[in-house]
């Protein structure tokens, strides 16, 4: 088994092992419609060589917007734009799912007009409180996740991932700092999954059985008290069980965490790589067949080789690296392996936040 190898997830073979994990670019427009500029960045890295896509966390219902320019799948009219992306990136010869998101406590009231809502009464870096859910308001927001998916198909995409990661909504239910309920949806790992077990079945239930469907997933949550590794494989297993095709695993985010989703700092050497490499042995461990898409840290082309030949991870996920180098993957193919030029300064993430949407500040 080898990285530029194929493999199937559910009823769609990707090209390699290659995914490119999903962040927010800030390239869409206030209303959350696909520009000009995110089409060209995502036919820029199918043509890079990468085999699978994930967009940028799509908010589905307008309450989730967590963040500038996001992009989002909670209305019909952002159909034909989502519809050329799609497009644009089967023409350069990759596949592409859709992530579906809702931020949660960590959606913005001054960019949707909304109150955030969430399992608990959290605060978000602004210091705005979100409104505590009841069951009434899970069981809206599982259809709103279920219609997203229908635009997914709509549109094109491949496959879609359901984004229960980085202390937004469906992380949130998961992590047990951020979830005290004391109804079904709280308590042990089952119930805290409950939200992310019906959102699957709701989405699958639309989608239909051979569809890809996906969801990411924290290693950790990094904040005393929070998801453990432990608790992500508990979750993994119920959620193969449910017959969810692959999971994705990161971790950190929300105000609170030590660690973001993303972190400053440049693995130098292949032990210094790999953020959650005891999380994949322990989800490899207790999962049987689900594949495992794993991100983090990861900047050489014999570190992604290794994860793979060692078991702990069936696909590598990168991210920051193909802001970079969006043709990184072709690079390697081509026997080119020196590691990834990224060096993690965060410059990328600043230039988004500035509203000029994501981009190397180093090139």
């Amino acid at each position: 088994m080898d990285v530029f190898d194929s493999i199937a997830i559910g009823g769609v073979t990707v090209k390699n092992r290659f995914v490119r994990s999903a962040t927010w670019e800030g390239m869409a427009t206030t209303e959350g419609a696909v520009t000009a500029e995110l089409t060209r960045l995502m036919r820029t890295l199918a043509e890079g060589g990468t085999g699978l896509l994930f967009s940028s966390h799509a908010y589905v219902r307008k309450d989730g917007q967590a963040s500038l320019r996001q992009l989002g799948i909670h209305d019909d009219n952002l159909l034909p734009g989502l519809r050329e992306m799609c497009d644009a990136v089967h023409e350069a010869g990759a596949l592409i799912f859709a992530q579906l998101a809702h931020g949660g406590a960590n959606a913005s009231r001054a960019l949707s007009g909304f109150d955030p809502i969430a399992p608990g009464a959290a605060e978000n870096a602004k210091g705005e409180r979100a409104r505590v859910m009841n069951e009434e308001d899970i069981a809206i927001l599982t259809q709103d996740f279920a219609k997203a998916a229908v635009r997914a198909v709509q549109a094109g995409f491949d496959g879609v991932q359901i984004h229960a990661a980085h202390a937004y909504c469906l992380g949130e239910f998961l992590s047990p700092y951020y979830n005290k309920r004391p109804d079904r949806y709280g308590g042990n790992t089952e119930n805290r999954a409950r939200a992310l077990v019906e959102v699957y079945k709701a989405v699958r239930g639309v989608v239909g059985k051979d569809y890809p469907v996906t969801a990411k997933i924290n290693a950790e949550d990094f904040i005393e008290g929070g998801l453990t590794p432990s608790m992500m494989v508990e979750t993994s297993v119920l959620m193969e069980k449910e017959g969810l095709d692959a999971m994705e695993v990161s971790g950190g985010g929300g105000p609170v965490a030590r660690y973001s989703s993303h972190r400053p700092g440049d693995p130098k050497t292949p032990d210094e790589e790999v953020y959650y490499k005891d999380a994949a042995r322990l989800y490899k461990a207790g999962v049987k067949k689900m594949p495992l898409m794993l991100v983090g840290g990861i900047r050489s082309l014999e570190t992604s080789r290794r994860l793979l030949r060692d078991g702990l991870a069936d696909m590598i996920s990168l991210c920051r690296p193909l802001i970079r180098e969006p043709d990184l993957v072709k690079r390697w193919a081509a026997r080119d392996e020196r590691r990834a030029a990224c060096v993690s300064c965060e410059g990328c993430s600043a230039a988004a936040a500035a509203g000029k949407g994501l981009q190397c500040v180093l090139k």
